[in-house]
């Protein structure tokens, strides 16, 4: 069963969100991977510099997982080509149905407090995470207002206003769960639905080499932090996306902010292995971030 076939998806920044595409092609989808890295021109700054997976690679998975996969070298933080990505997916398909906003900061955060950090790249961080994410979405919400439906996926990190522990960051993944609920009340009316979503602890090709473990003995890592024994694949938010996106009901979602652990109860999806990882359970148990008298909570809700 391909619920998402002859649907049309964007997932900006797909080589670290190529869970999310691959579970996008599993349910039929046609997905746009742009990003900067690709096999010509592999990432040679910031934090991912020297990282192998390129957007060439997430859209031969998304292939290999029963979509169909197209690689687009696109700068997210440049208008002219943003525009053009959004024209090209126009004249070869006539729709989008989906935008997945995933554009990382790129840089590695400074875990010491405000008033020490770094401001340039703080700003640089900014820009990255957060103009990018503009700019893509105000050029892909045409084609989808055009046609009266359609979806835009905030991907974040966190679904409470809990201090995440360093500015910069803080403010990053609070803002574009703000700016999806912003763009819910303006496509209400036009049909389109806009809502953030955020994983658990994902075990990303990063995450797996910085614990020096593969995806086959990843457990083993427990001895060195507990909390991944909780976590999900990249693959677990990516079935989470396609859910929402057929969900025929999707439109009393808009504006909401949800995660990938909450969804998977909802909607009864699992992870690639079976489980069905829930991140905010063993939060609400072991971490002070969620502990009521501790910290403002502070949720996006549904209308």
């Amino acid at each position: 069963m391909k619920p998402l076939l002859g649907q049309v998806a964007i997932v900006a920044g797909a080589r670290a969100a190529r869970g999310i595409a691959c579970m996008l092609g599993e349910s039929g989808a046609t997905v746009y991977c742009s990003g900067r890295s690709t096999r010509e021109h592999p990432c040679t700054t910031g934090f991912y510099a020297g990282r192998p997976e390129t957007i060439d690679e997430t859209a031969e998975m998304v292939s290999r997982y029963g979509g169909v996969g197209i690689a687009v070298r696109t700068d997210h933080l440049e208008a002219d080509e943003v525009e053009r990505l959004v024209e090209r997916v126009r004249h070869e398909q006539g729709r989008l149905d989906l935008l997945v906003n995933d554009i990382s900061e790129g840089e590695e955060h400074q875990w010491i407090p405000f008033w020490k950090l770094d401001l340039e790249k703080g700003f640089r961080m900014l820009r990255n995470a957060l103009h990018s994410h503009i700019v893509t979405a105000r050029y892909a919400a045409p084609l989808m207002v055009e046609r009266g439906s359609g979806l835009i996926v905030e991907i974040g990190d966190g679904d409470a206003l809990y201090y995440r522990s360093t500015l910069f960051y803080d403010l990053i993944k609070v803002s574009v769960a703000r700016f999806a609920y912003a763009m819910a009340e303006e496509l209400h009316r036009h049909g389109v639905a806009a809502l953030a979503v955020t994983p658990g602890f994902m075990r990303t090709e990063w995450m797996l080499d910085h614990f020096g473990v593969t995806e086959s003995n990843w457990r083993e890592a427990g001895t060195k932090d507990p909390a991944i024994l909780n976590s999900e694949s990249p693959y677990f938010v990516g079935r989470a996306v396609a859910a929402l996106a057929a969900d025929p009901k999707l439109m009393e979602k808009s504006g909401g902010l949800y995660s990938s652990w909450n969804l998977a109860k909802e909607y009864g999806f699992r992870d690639v292995d079976g489980t069905q990882p829930d991140m905010g359970g063993y939060f609400m148990e072991h971490s002070e971030w969620f502990r009521p008298n501790t910290r403002v909570r502070w949720s996006i809700t549904t209308r």
